[in-house]
């Protein structure tokens, strides 16, 4: 990373994009500025331009407006590339630093829970087994139908 260069290497570390960021407020914010200062002092020199010859009640002021708001959009524009670098960093936070995390911590608990189902399993599987070979003489249909004799 060199002072005036960002590369994608650079901004995969929270506090490089972090660094980055200040950077870049530190760069659009007095753009901003201006720009609305510019855009306050047009408006107030168009407001104070009158009529021109063959303007129809309102065209003054229409043309002003149509003429002005290309500059007041660029200072929301540059206004917005801000919070887009806000929504960046944040996004980028969650996806490749969060995600893995997350994704590892529910690995884990799928793995446990898992892990004491097949305990519970091996549990009720050991006591039929029990209990079928101490029965002797039940036929190898008896287990199936144990449960429709307990219900009736």
């Amino acid at each position: 990373m060199t002072a005036h260069k960002w590369t994608p290497d650079a901004l995969q570390t929270a506090a490089n994009r972090a660094i980055h960021l200040e950077q870049r407020r530190a760069q659009l914010h007095p753009i901003v500025d201006d720009l609305r200062r510019l855009a306050r002092e047009m408006e107030a020199e168009v407001g104070e331009i009158d009529r021109l010859p063959g303007d129809l009640p309102g065209q003054a002021s229409l043309r002003a407006w149509h003429t002005l708001r290309p500059l007041f959009k660029a200072a929301d524009d540059v206004e917005a590339a801000l919070t887009d670098l806000i929504a960046f960093n944040a996004r980028y936070q969650r996806s490749y630093e969060e995600l893995p995390e997350k994704r590892e911590e529910k690995r884990e608990a799928k793995r446990q829970r898992k892990e004491l189902a097949n305990g519970g399993q091996q549990q009720i599987e050991a006591a039929p087994a029990a209990e079928s070979g101490s029965g002797g003489g039940k036929s190898r249909f008896d287990d199936v139908f144990d449960g429709l004799r307990k219900g009736a």
